[in-house]
């Protein structure tokens, strides 16, 4: 038999023993990390706190939901636990308090001070990650990746923006006991797996653009798309009416921007109560949109999860994947097909209010990380 790569462990969010019950289903350690994914229906602040001293001492990180991907696929209603066993893992976890008042200079030197502290406990481990999870509502998220991008290097990130299911009111990130707002925590992961960070989005651009000509970057606002009140002209573009535009509408016609020879979704929040429009993600001034199209979302996860799997499987994968897509999949009744692809890759993870990619924030994507079977060469830690 191979070793496990992760355990994973699942309750109902209204289970007054959840805490417990999770920590007897991970079961002994020790554990170089536990990463849960909390559904905001869950006393969330008593369930980090009891976890966190059912299974010290490992360090135990987490965030709430805007649902969750357990054994069953896409769920709610769940607090899902995942734990990195210390055999084949070593974590640092480091975290981030007031992301408004962000010292970058002082994140970068942290994030370096963490991975050199992996090197010389596991030298011989070659394989590194970082994971991140951020309050969903700071709007700091590109800050934040840009900060921790140089103090990574080569090492891949991804990670998920906390989530409130569709309210968007309340997101928290935890650590080590602790809930937080305005707040992110990173965990560097070294290990003897081989791990692979991805983003999927099935999304494919259109010949139509548009010009954003009024903004309020400092809260993701658009107030005029081509010298026109922005939900106005955005829903011309679409043939639309104004007063149509929905969240779902948001979810089949999102827009792209091109950086770094890439197409990356921005995705639309909501038209506010002077017809602009909230973005998900950074947006400026002259910034230049297209219109994007979407491919069939089942086909294309398949598609990708099938290039993950050459020429070996991976073990299990841990994901952040957008409140979008999983709308997007609920309004073409497709939960169940895709629950069983989830199942049958063996993703675990958490819907987002945004994702990261090392240095970037996007938005409507999957990202992750795939986890091999261990390396059988690298065997020992100091």
């Amino acid at each position: 038999m191979t070793e496990d790569v992760m355990r994973v462990a699942e309750a109902s969010a209204k289970d007054p023993g959840a805490a417990a019950s999770l920590a007897a289903a991970l079961g002994s350690g020790p554990f170089a990390l536990v990463m849960v994914f909390v559904s905001p229906q869950a006393d969330v602040a008593g369930i980090m706190r009891d976890l966190t001293r059912d299974l010290a001492p490992a360090p135990v990180i987490g965030c709430t939901t805007a649902g969750e991907i357990g054994t069953q696929g896409y769920s709610e209603g769940l607090i899902v636990a995942t734990a990195l066993p210390q055999n084949l893992f070593r974590a640092e976890t480091l975290l981030i308090r007031s992301l408004q008042k962000l010292d970058a200079q002082e994140v970068t030197s942290a994030v370096i001070r963490a991975r050199g502290g992996l090197a010389q406990t596991v030298p011989d481990w070659p394989h590194e990650f970082a994971f991140l999870m951020v309050d969903g509502l700071s709007t700091k998220e590109d800050a934040l990746t840009s900060a921790l991008s140089p103090g990574l290097g080569a090492v891949p990130l991804f990670g998920g923006s906390a989530a409130d299911g569709t309210r968007f009111l309340e997101t928290f990130v935890f650590c080590d006991g602790e809930m937080l707002r305005n707040a992110a925590v990173l965990a560097v992961v070294r290990t003897r797996c081989p791990v692979r960070v991805f983003k999927f989005d099935h999304f494919r651009p259109t010949a139509q653009r548009m010009v954003v000509t009024g903004a309020d970057p400092s809260r993701r606002l658009v107030q005029s798309i081509n010298a026109e009140p922005a939900a106005q002209e955005y829903a011309r573009l679409l043939g639309k009416d104004p007063g149509q535009l929905t969240p779902f509408t948001f979810a089949a016609h999102p827009v792209v921007v091109r950086l770094g020879g890439q197409h990356h979704v921005r995705s639309i929040r909501q038209v506010d109560e002077n017809g602009d429009l909230v973005f998900y993600s950074a947006i400026d001034e002259g910034l230049v949109l297209t219109l994007a199209e979407p491919l069939d979302i089942e086909a294309h996860l398949a598609g990708e999860f099938a290039a993950l799997a050459r020429p070996d499987a991976p073990r299990a994968i841990l994901a952040c994947d957008c409140v979008l897509r999983r709308m997007e999949v609920q309004e073409k009744q497709l939960t169940g097909r895709m629950s069983q692809l989830m199942r049958a890759h063996k993703v675990t993870g958490f819907s987002t209010y945004g994702e990261q990619l090392n240095a970037m924030h996007v938005n409507q994507t999957l990202t992750g990380v795939a986890i091999y079977a261990p390396d059988p060469t690298q065997a020992g830690a100091r």
